[in-house]
């Protein structure tokens, strides 16, 4: 299957990742339908940020995953879905769990079963390396142990195995993607690196909750060619990839990485409200990328101060949409 004129859907295209996935498919030549969440505003999200001619070739279908008639509607037709549309933040979870497992699990689940009966080629699942809880070894491969360490990792391990079932069950050809901590342009200040780039760029102090924590940091376009290569790959059907750089950093020591790139003095602060309960807190992930390689010809291409310092120019020409005074989550 070639990506040039392939109909698509991407759910949650109005997300970080998403958006980044939408402009590089319509840029590769896929036609591409995406579903955004409804909401009155009409606002289909980072969407909006796409140069003019990528969101003229686009059709949007805005509605919500909880919705079987919708997604049904939405998946006729196509040939591959990129399914990333779920709420993806933890400390949200703890909040409102019930929200975060309904989109996640009722979504995912009606996802699977309009593509199983619109006969689609392929389902990418997006996953998490949330799903893997702290290391119980390093690097963590697919064969890792799951531990639900949060609702959010919850909602997505019960998505994983529905994609895994779907597959067994019905010959649906699913692959599913585990992203580890993807970053860059167009990420929200719910998530760490924005949040320490905005405060690093506006404050004298960066606030942070636990700085002990390690995790691997993969750029958006490396995590974007990854789902694309999952989508169109051949012989991939049944199979679970991490994308991941394979190395990590404390969240401590990236802060500092990041406020010397900003190039400011500013000193890193203890916040205690941003502490996650502690049998909560992941305290590892590094990724064992060695499948992707081998599966999807795969590797991170961004390094990560490059990364960091295409992230902080991005954000730094953008700063009203961030608020660095505030804890988003």
């Amino acid at each position: 299957m070639n990506i040039d004129s392939s109909v698509v859907l991407v759910t949650g295209a109005g997300g970080f990742i998403g958006s980044h996935l939408v402009e590089e498919l319509a840029r590769q030549g896929a036609k591409v339908r995406c579903f955004v969440c409804y909401n009155s505003r009409n606002d289909p999200g980072l969407l909006k940020m796409l140069p003019y001619e990528v969101r003229e070739s686009l059709e949007i279908v805005m509605a919500d995953l909880t919705s079987p008639e919708a997604v049904r509607e939405a998946v006729e037709g196509t040939e591959v879905v990129f399914h990333l549309g779920a709420i993806i933040s933890i400390p949200y979870s703890y909040a409102h769990p019930r929200d975060v497992l309904e989109a996640n699990v009722q979504g995912t689940l009606n996802v699977l079963l309009a593509a199983r009966d619109a006969r689609v080629d392929r389902v990418v699942h997006t996953s998490t390396s949330e799903v893997y809880g702290s290391a119980q070894y390093v690097p963590i491969d697919e064969k890792h142990p799951l531990c639900a360490q949060s609702p959010y990792s919850a909602s997505k391990i019960a998505a994983d195995k529905i994609a895994e079932s779907f597959g067994r069950s019905y010959g649906l050809g699913v692959v599913t993607v585990r992203p580890f901590n993807t970053y860059g342009p167009r990420q929200s200040d719910r998530a760490v690196i924005p949040t320490i780039i905005a405060q690093a760029l506006t404050g004298d102090e960066v606030y942070l909750g636990a700085t002990h924590p390690r995790r691997d940091l993969t750029y958006v376009s490396d995590t974007v060619a990854g789902l694309i290569a999952a989508g169109y790959g051949e012989d991939l059907e049944g199979q679970t990839i991490n994308l991941g750089s394979g190395q990590d950093i404390s969240i401590g020591d990236l802060g500092h990485r990041i406020i010397d790139l900003v190039g400011r003095d500013v000193e890193l602060v203890f916040d205690a409200t941003r502490i996650r309960p502690q049998a909560s807190e992941v305290q590892q992930l590094l990724a064992d990328n060695s499948k992707a390689a081998e599966l999807l010809g795969w590797q991170p291409q961004i390094e990560l101060d490059e990364g960091l310092q295409l992230t902080i120019d991005w954000i730094s020409n953008r700063l009203p949409l961030y608020s660095p005074d505030d804890y988003v989550f």
